[in-house]
C-alpha cells in the first residue's frame, strides 16, 4: 500500500490551549502533559520509579490462561498475548505512570503543538533503529499510523478518522493535523505502535498471524514460541534505546517467557512446582488461604499486595440491550436486585473485596451516589426525559441482607417485572408476550471465577422462575462471539483510568455499538453519553473535565447495562525472593503487577 502525504493547515491559537498548559506559542518540547506541564523537566535521568541503578539479566516466567493463534496485537483477527501490545513494540512517546496522562519524547526527540493543539508535529531521534538494525524513517511512521487506521483493529479507527492530513516536515519530522477540536489526540498520536513499512510490502496485514514475527524498535524482540502453548522475548543487546533517560531502570530482564494453561488450576500448580517465578492471585480468599505450599515455606517464593490509586473499571456481567429482555431497564435492574453480591463475596472471598459501585470509583471521577449537582447537573438535565431514572435523582447498587436467600431484594425484583408486565406461572417467569424467559450466559472455559459467581447467581435467578443455559466456550470461539456480540449476558471487564479519553467513544459511543469488534458489548445508545465524551474531550479545564467524567459516570451506572462484582485495590503478586521491583511506587501501582518492565533479578 502507497502512502498518501497531505499539506496540512495550520489552526489559530486560542484560549484552550493556554488552558490545556504549554507554551503560547509553538516550540518543540521533550513532554507534553493532557493538563499543565509534564512534572520532569527537560534533563531528568530516569522515570521516578524506575530504579536506575538495577542489574540487567535474568527472566521472569509467568502464565497467561487460554491460548493463542497471532503475534500481531494491532488487528482484529485472532487471539494474540496481551502483553506484546507493550513489549514488543514502542511509539513516538513514552507514558509516565507516576502522572494522570503525561508523555516523554522515545522515538521521538521532541513533540511541538499548536496552541490549541489543533496540530502536532513530531521529530524523530536520528538514532532511532528497528531491531534489525535500520532506521526508523518518517515514511515508517506515516504508513504505521495509516495502516492502523484503516487496516488495523477497530480500536485505532476513531483517532485515525479524526486526523484530517499528514506530511512529513522535514527530514526527520512529521505532523497531524486534526479535524476536530480534541486537545487529547495531540497526545494520542505519540502512542502507536511504530511499524516497519519494509517487512509489509506484499503481505496481507490483516491476515497476519505466526507466519509473520514483527520487527520492531522495542527493547525486546520475540526469540521463540509454540503456538498456543508459550512466547519467549529475548530482551535486544543492541536496543538502540538503551541509553535514554526515559528507559534507565526499565527493560532489565533478559528473558520474559509466557506460558499458557488450560485453566486457572493448572497455572497455579505451575507456580507451586517451579515452572513459573511469577503469578497475580485474583483470587483474594484463595491469597490468604492457599499460599501456604512448600515454596512459600521456604521463602523461595514471597507474596506482595501492591496498592494502586487507579478508578476500580467495571467488571461483572454485561447483558445485551440489542437482545430482549435486556432491552427494558427494568428487567436489568430485577437481575441486578437478583445478584446477592454480599452473599457471594463472603462465599469466595470471605468478604474482603469491595464492589464496584461506578465505573469510576475508587477515584476522584466517581460519581456522587446522591442528587446531581452543579456542573454536573447542567450536563445531564437536556437528556432528563431520556435517562433511567436515578442518573439525575441519584443511584445507587441494591445492597443484600447477607443471606443466602435475600427475600427483600427478591420481592424488588418481582414487583420490577410485574411493572413492565412479567408474570410467573408454575413457577416460569413469563414475559408480556407469554413466553418463558430464557437466555443464554457465556462464559470462557477455564475461567474459575466467574463460574463459582454465576454458580450461585443461578440459584437466586431460579427463585424468581428463570432459569438461564451457561454455556462455557474455548477462548476462540469466545473472542469470535463477542466480537460480534453474539451473546445474551456474559463476564465483561474494563479497566480504567485517571485520564480518560477518545477510547470512551470505543468503549461507549452510540457508533461503537454497531462497529464489530468494539468494547461496546453492551450495545448501549445513549445521546446524553455521547455528548458526556465530547464533554470529557473538549475540556478547558480540570474542573470541567471532571465534571463530564462524574456526569458520563452516572449514565453509565445509571444506565444498569452490567452487573458489578469487585474489584482489587491491591494486586497480589506472588513471586520468586530474586525478583525485585522499585520501592517507589507510581501513582499508578497497579501498573507493577501487570508489567515487568521495571523489574529486575538480582544475582
Amino acid at each position: 500500500m502507497e502512502t498518501n502525504l497531505f499539506r496540512c493547515a495550520l489552526g489559530a491559537a486560542t484560549l484552550a490551549g493556554i488552558v490545556l498548559g504549554g507554551p503560547a506559542t509553538a516550540q518543540p518540547e521533550h513532554g507534553i502533559a493532557m493538563y499543565g506541564e509534564p512534572a520532569l523537566p527537560e534533563d531528568f535521568t530516569s522515570l521516578p520509579y524506575a530504579n536506575a541503578d538495577a542489574p540487567k539479566g535474568g527472566r521472569i516466567v509467568q502464565g497467561e490462561v487460554g491460548t493463542f493463534d497471532s503475534l500481531n496485537p494491532h488487528i482484529l483477527k485472532g487471539k494474540v498475548p496481551w502483553q506484546l501490545r507493550s513489549l514488543a513494540y514502542e511509539s513516538l512517546m513514552g507514558r509516565s505512570y507516576d502522572e494522570p496522562f503525561t508523555l516523554y519524547g522515545l522515538l521521538a526527540e521532541t513533540v511541538e503543538t499548536a496552541p490549541d493543539r489543533s496540530w502536532v508535529e513530531f521529530t524523530l531521534r536520528p538514532e532511532a533503529r528497528f531491531s534489525d538494525g535500520t532506521p526508523v524513517t518518517v515514511e515508517d511512521v506515516i504508513w504505521s499510523y495509516e495502516t492502523l487506521g484503516t487496516e488495523g483493529h477497530p480500536r485505532y479507527a476513531n483517532s485515525w478518522a479524526a486526523v484530517e492530513s499528514v506530511e512529513q516536515t522535514g527530514e526527520r519530522k512529521v505532523r497531524f493535523t486534526f479535524s476536530e477540536d480534541n486537545p487529547e489526540l495531540a497526545l494520542i498520536m505519540g502512542m502507536r505502535p511504530i511499524l516497519k513499512k519494509a517487512q509489509w510490502d506484499g503481505l496481507d496485514f490483516t491476515q497476519s498471524g505466526l507466519d509473520t514475527i514483527p520487527i520492531s524498535t522495542a527493547p525486546y524482540v520475540i526469540e521463540d514460541f509454540e503456538p498456543g502453548r508459550s512466547v519467549t522475548l529475548r530482551r535486544n543487546p543492541d536496543y538502540w534505546g538503551r541509553d535514554l533517560p526515559f528507559m534507565q531502570g526499565q527493560a532489565n530482564l533478559d528473558e520474559i517467557r509466557m506460558e499458557f494453561f488450560g485453566d486457572e488450576s493448572a497455572m497455579f500448580e505451575a507456580l507451586k512446582g517451579g515452572l513459573l517465578n511469577i503469578h497475580r492471585e485474583v483470587n483474594a480468599e484463595k491469597w490468604q488461604s492457599q499460599y501456604d505450599f512448600p515454596a512459600i515455606r521456604s521463602g523461595d517464593i514471597v507474596k506482595s499486595a501492591i496498592p494502586h490509586e487507579r478508578p476500580s473499571g467495571i467488571w461483572g456481567f454485561v447483558m445485551n440491550t440489542r437482545r430482549a429482555p435486556f432491552d427494558d431497564w427494568r428487567v436489568r435492574q430485577a437481575l441486578i436486585e437478583v445478584f446477592n453480591f454480599e452473599f457471594i463475596n463472603q462465599t469466595l472471598n470471605g468478604g474482603r473485596l469491595p464492589r464496584v459501585s461506578s465505573y469510576f470509583s475508587n477515584s476522584v471521577l466517581g460519581m456522587d451516589h446522591g442528587p446531581a449537582e452543579g456542573r454536573v447537573l447542567e450536563l445531564l438535565e437536556p437528556y432528563a426525559d431520556e435517562l433511567p431514572p436515578g442518573t439525575i435523582e441519584g443511584y445507587s447498587l441494591p445492597e443484600g441482607d447477607g443471606t443466602e436467600r435475600n427475600r427483600q431484594a427478591l420481592r424488588r425484583a418481582m414487583a420490577l417485572l410485574d411493572e413492565a408486565g412479567y408474570v410467573i406461572e408454575n413457577g416460569v417467569l413469563m414475559n408480556p408476550e407469554g413466553d418463558r424467559v430464557t437466555f443464554e450466559i457465556l462464559l470462557r472455559q477455564g475461567d474459575t471465577i466467574d463460574q463459582q459467581v454465576i454458580d450461585i447467581y443461578l440459584s437466586a435467578l431460579q427463585r424468581i422462575g428463570i432459569s438461564p443455559r451457561v454455556n462455557q466456550v474455548d477462548e476462540a470461539q469466545y473472542n469470535s462471539r463477542t466480537q460480534v456480540f453474539d451473546f445474551d449476558m456474559t463476564d465483561y471487564e474494563r479497566g480504567l483510568s485517571l485520564s480518560p479519553g477518545t477510547e470512551q467513544r470505543y468503549y461507549w459511543g452510540s457508533e461503537a455499538a454497531t462497529q464489530d469488534g468494539s468494547l461496546n458489548w453492551m450495545g448501549m445508545q445513549s445521546p446524553a453519553a455521547d455528548t458526556m465524551i465530547d464533554a470529557m474531550l473538549t475540556s478547558e479545564s480540570n474542573e470541567d473535565f471532571v465534571a463530564a467524567t462524574k456526569a458520563l459516570d452516572r449514565v453509565l451506572t445509571a444506565g444498569r447495562y452490567v452487573i458489578p462484582i469487585w474489584y482489587r485495590p491491591e494486586s497480589y503478586i506472588a513471586h520468586a525472593a530474586d525478583l525485585k521491583y522499585p520501592d517507589t511506587l507510581p501513582a499508578y501501582g497497579d501498573f507493577l503487577g501487570f508489567l515487568p518492565e521495571v523489574w529486575w533479578q538480582e544475582e
